[in-house]
């Protein structure tokens, strides 16, 4: 089956069409710099295409896909749409999309402010577009949403709960659950046999623990700003740091959520750049900024997995995955030493190759637990889940 996978963003559309047979992608791209200039991306079978237009809003950016998806003799072939979606609130699983679906992703706008609006928008327009095709949403919460009360609960009055839905909610479970039964695949496991935490590195970060195939805690919040050091967010800080900011250089809501969300972590801390591989490379030629950064992420990503571990019975694996967990040699090397008091004995080669030459395997052989590599594919999934359902709805 063919599917088209919708991700919008907060100023970008990326799309794939995937085979779910072959599970394989067939075309891909990307439309970045929506609201200012659009710039168009992207890949087929017939060929690339690559130019800016006008793209005010993320109907246009839509839009120009289809045309592209046209252009490349797909948009006949195609029998569902299937939307990433940051934040699912209530639902626990992937859900049809439907407008009442639609009306309550809108309502939860101020849960992702960048993201909840965009997604609405790019489900209205794709159910235009395709009018007749089954169209699913698959959230990124929802994978998380298993973990007991005494995991999602924070240490303020319940009733913020009870009427507000103020809790943890978690994120990047899609790829989460991606890695976690890849994992059990590749081990030869049945996931209810497997205690793992996965470390979903790139420019946002998160882990979770999984007992069983099921989240039972993760880092990220009530938004994806919490937890682990990021790209350039700053992930867990004492509230009152944004209160004695607030008091003493008058920072108001707007000035402290540009901070903590577009210039801190590996960009704050280093003064340099957000992205890992520079962070690495200028940390090796000794750029103290970079070499802070690069310490402070793996020193938090290394504490917050052993806290992770007191969730589950045992640790059988630890999963590295994402842009960094699944490219950083450094990272993963120096994030094992940190943990050694777990028991983890890296191997050196094994690293070096990314575990590709010992079944995704980095630690030394026979040693426990494990420590492995798995390349994540949220659109797979998103694809997979969608394929699933649009069978059982023909």
């Amino acid at each position: 089956m063919r599917i088209l996978v919708l991700n919008c963003g907060s100023s970008s559309v990326k799309f794939a069409v995937i085979d779910t047979e072959k599970k394989e992608s067939l075309s891909n791209g990307l439309v970045e710099n929506i609201g200012v200039n659009g710039h168009f991306k992207a890949k087929g079978p017939e060929g690339k295409a690559e130019f800016h237009f006008d793209c005010p809003t993320h109907k246009e950016a839509v839009i120009e896909v289809q045309k592209f998806l046209t252009s490349q003799k797909l948009i006949n072939t195609i029998e569902a749409v299937g939307h990433r979606v940051v934040h699912g609130g209530k639902y626990i699983k992937s859900e049809p999309v439907t407008q009442e679906l639609i009306d309550y992703i809108r309502s939860i706008i101020l849960f992702a402010p960048q993201h909840e609006g965009a997604h609405a928008t790019g489900m209205e327009v794709a159910k235009e577009i395709f009018p007749t095709l089954p169209q699913l949403a698959v959230f990124d919460t929802a994978f998380h949403q298993t973990m007991p009360r005494k995991a999602f609960l924070y240490g303020i009055p319940y009733s913020y709960y009870e009427k507000y839905q103020i809790r943890r909610y978690g994120f990047h479970g899609t790829s989460h659950r991606y890695v976690s039964a890849e994992a059990a695949r590749i081990l030869g496991k049945k996931p209810e046999e497997l205690n793992l935490i996965t470390a979903h590195l790139g420019n946002g970060s998160s882990c979770a623990a999984i007992h069983a195939g099921k989240c039972v805690d993760t880092t990220m919040g009530f938004t994806p700003l919490d937890g682990l050091v990021m790209g350039t967010r700053s992930g867990s800080v004492d509230p009152a740091i944004l209160f004695f900011l607030n008091k003493k250089l008058g920072f108001d809501i707007d000035r402290l959520n540009q901070l903590v969300n577009k210039e801190s972590g590996l960009l704050g801390l280093s003064g340099l750049s957000n992205d890992m591989r520079t962070i690495t490379q200028k940390a090796a030629e000794g750029h103290q900024g970079a070499q802070i950064a690069l310490e402070v992420f793996c020193y938090k990503l290394a504490r917050e997995i052993g806290g992770l571990t007191m969730a589950l019975p045992r640790l059988d694996a630890l999963v590295f995955t994402g842009g960094i967990g699944e490219n950083s040699r450094v990272v993963r090397e120096i994030t094992l030493e940190n943990l050694a008091i777990l028991g983890f004995k890296m191997d050196a080669k094994r690293n070096e190759d990314n575990g590709e030459n010992s079944n995704h395997i980095i630690t030394v052989e026979g040693s426990k637990p494990l420590a492995m590599v798995v390349p994540t594919n949220e659109e797979l999934l998103i694809a997979l889940d969608t394929a699933e359902y649009a069978k059982s709805v023909k």
